[in-house]
């Protein structure tokens, strides 16, 4: 039986083998679809050839008898290490007449990771920390493009400081709040002025989907380029006003990270065994408990200014602390019934989108308990 099972493992790892010369020789073309598009300015993130190659892979799998969501969970994984790679190689230069561009708080995580795409874009990328604050005049003289990369708190008042800027010149801030900063860019500069949002951290590997939320400030036709520039790099662009942005933020940033911090602050005053959780939990509870831990693997100070940026994010907090305060007390009034109506109805709001992550969170789930190693527990 021993050496029958021998034999078989031998076969899976000669088959395996020919996987891993396979994998190798599909790099090697996506290397090739890198420098392609490179020079003709193709976007990294081509949606319709992605959806329309995983349908056609799919249907192959059931013709050969695969589960066609093995086929597709070993293309998107290969996909997202191509996008990766893509980026490598640089990008086409969308507004090669632009001159410089100037990076203020280009050595912090955000500003840096910028500054090097610009640069892999063929721009000349200068960069303006508080120690150069005496040559920013001079650095910015001749500045086609200005981003405001520095902490939400900073801001405005870096805004404010800049001196005199080219009158074509397009000045962009980088901050997660928009109507304040985009306000204020329009008060220091008489010209072309984009707000943006980045929805990713810097220790992205692709731009490849990422999110960036942009809000108009002045001379839509002046900052198009830098549009089209985003999305050679293979973002997803979203246009919402600032005020719009500001107030969806309150409940994608502001009430998300307090609510993961609350959570493992009470595991702290609990002292919470994680080790002992996490052999214990489900694939949902690691999922949920890693969510939670990857926030105080962070700068604290970044979360702390993402939180308190804006009264309006406290007002969100105190109307959640409310509604968890009265369906808390639901529960110790023993009304059964009115937890699951309250249930019903949020369930209805959700509508098709509760399906929807149903299925989502179906992926995340398997994908969470293959990465576990159990070893001898």
């Amino acid at each position: 039986m021993v050496d029958e099972l021998d034999v078989l493992r031998d076969q899976i790892d000669e088959v395996d083998q020919e996987l891993v010369a396979l994998f190798a020789r599909r790099l090697k073309l996506v290397a090739g679809v890198g420098e392609v598009k490179s020079r003709q300015g193709v976007p990294i993130y081509a949606p319709d050839r992605e959806a329309s190659m995983l349908a056609k892979r799919r249907a192959e799998a059931v013709a050969q008898g695969v589960p066609p969501d093995l086929i597709e969970d070993v293309l998107r994984r290969f996909m997202r290490e191509s996008y990766a790679s893509e980026k490598d190689t640089g990008f086409k230069c969308m507004n090669p007449s632009l001159g410089k561009v100037v990076v203020v708080g280009g050595a912090g995580q955000l500003g840096s990771l910028f500054a090097h795409l610009l640069s892999l874009s063929g721009y000349q990328v200068c960069i303006l920390e508080k120690n150069d604050w005496a040559d920013a005049e001079s650095l910015v003289a001749d500045a086609g493009l200005v981003v405001v990369a520095v902490p939400i708190d900073q801001t405005v008042a870096i805004i404010g400081q800049l001196p005199p800027l080219p009158e074509h010149c397009l000045l962009v801030d980088l901050t997660s709040i928009k109507a304040e900063p985009i306000a204020a860019m329009l008060a220091a500069h008489s010209g072309p002025v984009l707000g943006l949002h980045p929805m990713f951290g810097p220790d992205i590997s692709s731009l490849a989907k990422q999110v960036i939320i942009y809000s108009e400030g002045r001379g839509a036709g002046q900052y198009e380029w830098l549009l089209a520039q985003m999305r050679i790099w293979g973002t997803r662009l979203q246009p919402v006003d600032a005020a719009e942005h500001d107030k969806a933020m309150s409940l994608v940033q502001a009430l998300r990270h307090f609510t993961s911090f609350a959570y493992g602050a009470h595991l702290c005053a609990e002292q919470a065994d994680l080790a002992q959780l996490l052999r214990l939990s489900s694939p949902i509870y690691r999922l949920e408990l890693a969510m939670v831990g990857r926030l105080f693997a962070q700068d604290p100070h970044l979360y702390a200014d993402i939180i308190l940026s804006s009264p309006e994010n406290l007002d969100m907090i105190r109307r959640y602390h409310r509604h968890f305060g009265e369906l808390l007390s639901q529960l110790e009034a023993g009304k059964r019934e009115a937890f699951v109506e309250q249930f019903s109805t949020v369930s209805e709001f959700f509508g098709d989108y509760a399906d929807t992550f149903l299925k989502e969170s179906r992926n995340l789930l398997a994908q969470a308990n293959d990465s576990r190693h159990h070893g001898d527990e």
